[in-house]
């Protein structure tokens, strides 16, 4: 009778602990990557439909896991305006973080003209917000989520790890009974303080990309990742091209400094020789670090972040 009370005892803890939303969310844990999903990517999975517009991501699971595994989600460049899931800087570092045992999504968002930067904002809170509320499909811990992108989508990812719910920034694509905050940002020469960035920017395409023609004004500062800075910001690790004129060296030296004012670990590190998209300038030239020390020194940060 003893072993017979013990074997339920256990049953119902097991059985507790499976529930999708049960009460072992607060110890993160929400179920297993599924084995045959192992080392495999679903491309093309939406993850909300706004307006009839479908967004999607592609997720690339881990190669090995033994329990809820953590989350990477790749933002991608395109001046707000172009750009894929499939293309851009970070996209050189999904190999190494699914050998680690990450889960990496990278996402699509909507795009300027049509739709201005506070929307694609909105949207990428929602991937965060669609990932933990899908948890225990992909086998993701909800408390280990961390963020990269580039240029715009370093900015984007900047973003993430400054503002908050009561920024107002969430957008309207569902999943609001989640949170879009996230542990670890790695921020590829993304733009930070835009109404320095954007002084001298044609006031047509600052119309056509943010919905305001006037680099100064309030709908600036609101998209821009230094307006939200508190000390109880993600980790952030900021790489940018010594040589880069499209977003200036400037624009991470800025950020990182505010970062650390208000005491957020941070750390920034100058790649030399190298431009935007860390292509080497001149074209002869040779980078440091290089993308395969780059490629580490981003997986080693996740690792210290969203392995404790």
């Amino acid at each position: 009778m003893k072993f017979k009370a013990i074997v339920i005892f256990f049953t119902f803890i097991s059985l507790l602990c499976l529930a999708p939303l049960g009460a072992c969310k607060s110890a993160g844990y929400h179920g297993l990557v599924p084995i045959a999903k192992l080392g495999t990517v679903d491309n093309d999975i939406t993850y909300t439909n706004i307006e009839g517009t479908a967004l999607m991501m592609d997720i690339y699971y881990p190669r090995t896991a033994t329990g809820a595994v953590p989350a990477i989600i790749y933002v991608h460049g395109g001046g707000w305006t172009s750009g894929d899931k499939e293309s851009g800087a970070g996209i050189q570092f999904i190999p190494e973080l699914i050998s680690r045992g990450y889960l990496v999504a990278s996402i699509n968002y909507r795009l300027a003209p049509e739709f201005k930067v506070i929307d694609q904002i909105g949207d990428v809170k929602c991937a965060i917000r669609y990932l933990r509320a899908k948890a225990v499909n992909y086998g993701i811990d909800t408390r280990r989520i961390g963020v990269i992108g580039g240029s715009a989508g370093g900015h984007l990812v900047a973003l993430l790890g400054t503002s908050d719910k009561s920024s107002n920034l969430e957008g309207n694509g569902g999943y609001y009974d989640q949170s879009s905050r996230v542990q670890a940002v790695v921020d590829l020469f993304g733009p930070a303080d835009l109404t320095i960035m954007f002084e001298s920017t044609p006031a047509q395409w600052l119309q056509n990309v943010f919905g305001t023609s006037n680099f100064n004004s309030d709908d600036i500062r609101r998209v821009s990742p230094v307006t939200y800075i508190t000390g109880d910001d993600s980790p952030f690790l900021i790489l940018h091209g010594d040589q880069d004129t499209v977003v200036q060296l400037e624009q991470s030296e800025i950020f990182f400094q505010k970062l650390q004012e208000a005491n957020v670990p941070a750390s920034l590190v100058i790649v030399k020789n190298a431009g935007h998209g860390f292509r080497p300038v001149p074209t002869t030239a040779v980078i440091s670090p290089s993308q395969q020390e780059m490629t580490v020194m981003v997986a080693d940060f996740f690792d210290r972040y969203l392995k404790k």
